[in-house]
């Protein structure tokens, strides 16, 4: 169990250089706007990519309850390559299985990684107040972030022609002594739901409120319940309702219980209300205690355009989806690291200020694909009609049977990350491949080893270009390989990576390459590589070209398109129905 209390920290606020008398104007790279999960995490990336970042929160507190606690293996890859994933996996509970039940009866379950050979679980369970923790104590670690406490944005505005180096926000900012005004070439706002930048921008989102309530209770008890998702559909316990309980860090469970729209979510919060809904379902001599009640209602909804000239969006402050599915939090920390890379390499003058339109249109497309998949699962969870409710229960009677009524069943399906097909910084496929690992997609991992030493791929990857190359660097010609490294001494390196099946190769001391041993065989098979593939792999870890050989041109011709130099005017990914 963790010595600090997270919830009950509190941050000192102090004055900063420009709320002095005379203070000379300064123009930050960046300021990031919310202290929470989503902004410290982009805070961070910027950091390690040698970004200098102001963070100002209105608080000087992390959160309380559980709130957000599904984090998926993307996202703890993510966490993994910002230098807090292995605290989280450490303290989180790991799982892999779900159950769904009808009634008092298991109708099927479920397994999210059924194949060994991954470095991560499918999900880990634990409190957003331990995520934000680790992310403070990580972005305290680096110079170059500088987080004020009770900072409120209360004014903003742009000057000069956006995209222009000229360009710039101004923000002004309340503090207990005050307030003062800060300028930054560009702005993340990652403010929360509420975003009050969005508010003084004079924009924001759009899209379905859903009627109906739900009561959280974070219970700390010590049970038997396995390390599982558990989803109920109409329990004894709790007629005509849903139930989804998760096992938290500290002997901490969180139960959801669907309410209705018309409770008071008021008088539920009332331990003498939440207590019996407790004891009905783990019994009346269970032993709890109450940590965190709350009431919430939910919307899936989105901003029309995650870009306003230099104030970018992402988030809560972006889009809001429905918690069944876990994919508010996981798809924010994806929008940090698409945004982060392509944020810092326009900073460095490396690539176009046009780059960070394909953030806005590439987390669009995903927050439609979460929106459409958190609607449809709040759909099938609370249907709103009669007929409705009869389809559910037909299909949730025949899932017990049929593996066909499996895939109607719909509990809340899992965050997964986008695919981003249609993107303009992807170079059209010339060759024939299979599998999933096509351009647009997040790369998966696989067991690698070097010089004896047990790793992992996505490491390798992570925070460059990488050109991932299937076979050893002594099976190229000396010109191939010439010209391969010659890539990584450009302006915006592509690293070389080896991935073969060759023991020795991987073991040979002697050769400077980064040269790794597919141990199991599984790096190229989860990427059908033949010897001699090679895969181009964006700094965020999307694939975004692959060829069945070496060709130094054309990768650096791939790296120009996904740096946006070359890409033809961004446009709007088109969701799939």
């Amino acid at each position: 169990m963790s010595s600090i209390d997270y919830q009950r920290l509190t941050f000192e606020y102090r004055s900063c250089a420009e709320q002095a008398a005379h203070a000379d104007p300064v123009t930050h790279p960046v300021i990031v706007v919310g202290a929470g999960p989503i902004g410290l995490a982009t805070a961070i990336d910027l950091a390690q990519q040698g970004v200098s970042v102001i963070v100002l929160d209105d608080d000087c507190t992390l959160s309380t309850g559980s709130r957000a606690i599904c984090f998926a293996k993307r996202t703890l890859d993510i966490f993994d390559r910002l230098g807090c994933g292995e605290r989280m996996v450490e303290k989180g509970v790991r799982w892999n299985v779900g159950r769904v039940f009808l009634r008092d009866q298991e109708v099927y379950n479920f397994d999210l990684l059924p194949e060994a050979g991954h470095h991560r679980p499918a999900f880990i369970n634990l409190q957003q107040y331990y995520v934000e923790g680790y992310l403070f104590e990580r972005a305290r670690e680096l110079p170059n972030i500088e987080i004020r406490w009770k900072n409120k944005v209360v004014g903003l505005t742009q000057q000069g022609t956006p995209g222009a180096l000229d360009a710039s926000v101004t923000l002004t900012v309340e503090t207990p002594d005050g307030e003062y005004q800060t300028t930054a070439r560009y702005v993340v706002a990652a403010d929360g739901s509420r975003s009050p930048v969005r508010k003084l921008i004079g924009v924001d989102s759009h899209g379905r409120t859903f009627k109906d309530r739900f009561l959280i209770a974070d219970v700390k008890m010590t049970a038997d319940f396995p390390a599982e998702r558990w989803f109920w559909f109409d329990p004894p316990f709790h007629p005509n309702q849903s139930v989804l309980l998760h096992r938290q860090p500290d002997d901490v469970w969180r139960i959801d219980f669907q309410l209705g729209w018309d409770v008071d979510p008021v008088a539920e919060k009332a331990p003498e209300r939440v207590i019996p809904r407790v004891q009905a379902l783990l019994g009346p001599d269970a032993k709890f205690t109450l940590e965190w009640v709350s009431v919430y209602t939910f919307s899936c909804l989105r901003m029309d355009d995650f870009r306003h000239g230099h104030v970018l969006f992402a988030g809560d402050s972006a889009h809001g989806v429905s918690p069944f599915g876990a994919r508010g939090a996981n798809s924010g920390v994806q929008d940090a690291e698409n945004l982060a890379w392509k944020l810092a390499l326009v900073l460095a003058g490396h690539a176009p200020d046009t780059l960070l339109d394909t953030y806005a249109r590439e987390r669009e497309y995903a927050a439609d694909e979460n929106i459409r998949n958190s609607t449809r699962s709040t759909d099938f969870i609370t249907p709103k009609s009669p007929v409705s409710r009869v389809f559910r229960d037909a299909v949730l009677t025949l899932a017990r049977d049929h593996a066909f009524a499996r895939q109607l069943v719909n509990s809340g399906r899992l965050s997964v990350p986008a695919v981003l097909h249609e993107s303009t910084l992807n170079t059209a496929e010339a060759d024939t491949f299979a599998g999933r690992m096509t351009p647009g997609a997040a790369c998966v991992d696989a067991p690698l080893a070097r010089h004896g030493q047990e790793g992992w791929l996505l490491p390798r990857l992570g925070g460059r270009f990488v050109a991932l190359v299937f076979g050893a660097p002594s099976s190229l010609d000396a010109a191939s390989l010439a010209s391969l490294e010659a890539l990584s001494g450009d302006s915006v390196p592509v690293i070389p990576v080896f991935v073969t099946p060759d023991l020795e190769a991987a073991h040979d001391t002697h050769d400077t390459h980064s040269v790794w041993h597919d141990t199991q065989g599984l790096a190229a098979q989860r990427y059908d590589a033949a010897p001699g593939t090679v895969y181009l792999i964006r700094p965020d870890q999307h694939v975004c070209a692959r060829w069945r050989s070496v060709d130094a041109t054309a990768i650096a011709a791939a790296r120009e398109r996904a740096l946006g130099r070359t890409a033809p005017e961004v446009a709007p990914l088109q969701c799939a129905a």
